[in-house]
């Protein structure tokens, strides 16, 4: 891989760091996590919309996905853990498989649909998120889902999840913006 050190590699790859779940404080923290779901498709489109088609085609690193890839992973990966939810909610500790991301990400969908579709699906979607979410009452969210690539979850561990999934995605969009000086 052209000299990368492994550092390099874990930099790039998760610019943010990995995920770690923390315990809620108070009901103002979740209050938070729900807001920043909701403008998660605006904080992807603040940092895709202004690229080209050359850029949007553009891993951002070696041997990584595309922007467009990306944006278009997010969107799936926002209606996986939006069904998560919806099992978490409805049924006792369900069993969740998982999905081939790296397969998906092959799809034509992926390679061929403009990155606008799929950021019209995430904020319809994550309009709906938020509604469930503030629905719920503090006993709604200690329910969870065992899955088969990411364990037992809660749903607030499940939460802060999928906002550090969509921050991660934007970091390495971001970072490739930087060091490319689009």
């Amino acid at each position: 891989m052209s000299g990368i050190t492994p550092e390099e590699l874990e930099r790039l790859r998760y610019p943010i760091g990995r995920f770690e779940a923390r315990i809620y404080l108070n009901a103002e923290e979740r209050k938070q996590d729900i807001q920043t779901t909701g403008r998660l498709a605006d904080d992807v489109g603040r940092a895709v919309l202004p690229l080209t088609l050359l850029q949007l085609d553009t891993p951002y690193r070696e041997g990584g996905w595309s922007v467009r890839q990306v944006v278009h992973h997010l969107a799936d990966s926002g209606m996986y853990a939006y069904l998560r939810f919806k099992k978490g909610l409805t049924e006792e500790a369900p069993q969740i498989p998982s999905y081939r991301q790296d397969l998906w990400a092959e799809q034509s969908d992926y390679l061929e649909e403009p990155a606008e579709s799929s950021l019209q699906l995430m904020d319809s979607l994550n309009r709906r998120f938020v509604t469930l979410l503030n629905s719920m009452a503090e006993p709604d969210f200690e329910r969870g889902f065992v899955s088969a690539g990411l364990g037992e979850l809660s749903l607030d561990a499940a939460l802060q999840r999928y906002i550090w999934h969509n921050k991660h995605h934007i970091a390495q969009i971001t970072s490739l913006i930087q060091r490319n000086g689009w």
